[in-house]
């Protein structure tokens, strides 16, 4: 019966099942400063147990800087939207050149946080459903936070929490050499200081002088001057400042 059933392509489920759809990855490309930002919030452990601070984060992906930040009791589209404007009043861009980029939770979703970005010419982006690989950036920054040493397991006060918060990110923006953008710091990066912060690596005048040879030495092989063998990693290259965000790549810091 089932040979049967097979071969006329009845082998299925008969039951009426929700189909979801096939969302996009979403893909954006940040070439300079305030083109795409990353925001998500975090929790901080209070000072009793299920006790908890929240914390907002906006990163821009191109330099991996922090723009603004902020601390609170409650996590809502109303906090959001005050952080927003202050962030954009300090990073002015252009209508229409930025793009905003959130997971799907409750404030990202909020009717009030897409007409402030309707209103000020964002453009906003979402992560895919179930996707927790969709917002490497701003899940990167989390884990350099929680993963240094200073980090407290509990805060005693909120202000505790926001003195924390105001110490760590000056020192992630002025001195943390971050990985992801070849071992600068974010306002280096930021700010343009890229090119002037790398060195050549040997220029002519400091080349070393040529080795006297003798007769010994030329039927010696120089290991040297000798060429790589073919498949192995060339390192020392330098890194290229020109981000792509694929947020569906989780292996991005």
């Amino acid at each position: 019966m089932y040979r049967i059933l097979a071969a006329h392509q009845e082998v299925c489920e008969r039951r009426n099942q929700l189909r979801h759809p096939v969302y996009q990855k979403p893909e954006l490309l940040a070439q300079a400063p305030s083109q795409v930002w990353s925001w998500d919030i975090t929790k901080l452990l209070g000072p009793a147990k299920w006790s908890y601070f929240y914390l907002t984060v906006i990163i821009d992906i191109f330099s991996r800087r922090i723009v603004g930040w902020c601390v609170a009791d409650r996590e809502s589209a109303t906090l959001f939207m005050a952080l927003f404007k202050q962030t954009c009043a300090k990073h002015p861009a252009p209508a229409g050149q930025l793009t905003l980029h959130a997971d799907r939770g409750g404030p990202m979703r909020a009717k009030a946080t897409a007409l402030l970005l309707a209103d000020l010419g964002v453009s906003k982006s979402h992560s895919r459903p179930h996707t927790s690989n969709d917002n490497p950036f701003s899940e990167s920054h989390f884990k350099t936070m929680k993963y240094q040493p200073q980090f407290p397991q509990r805060f005693g006060c909120i202000q505790d929490a926001k003195a924390f918060c105001r110490d760590f990110f000056d020192w992630y923006n002025s001195q943390h050499h971050h990985a992801g953008i070849g071992l600068m710091t974010p306002d280096q990066v930021h700010f343009g200081q890229a090119e002037q912060s790398v060195q050549p690596a040997c220029t002519p005048s400091a080349a070393p002088m040529a080795e006297p040879r003798n007769a010994s030495s030329q039927t010696r092989p120089n290991h040297r001057q000798s060429q790589p063998p073919p498949g192995s990693i060339h390192r020392g290259k330098r890194r290229n400042t020109k981000l792509k965000f694929n947020a569906g790549l989780s292996h991005n810091r």
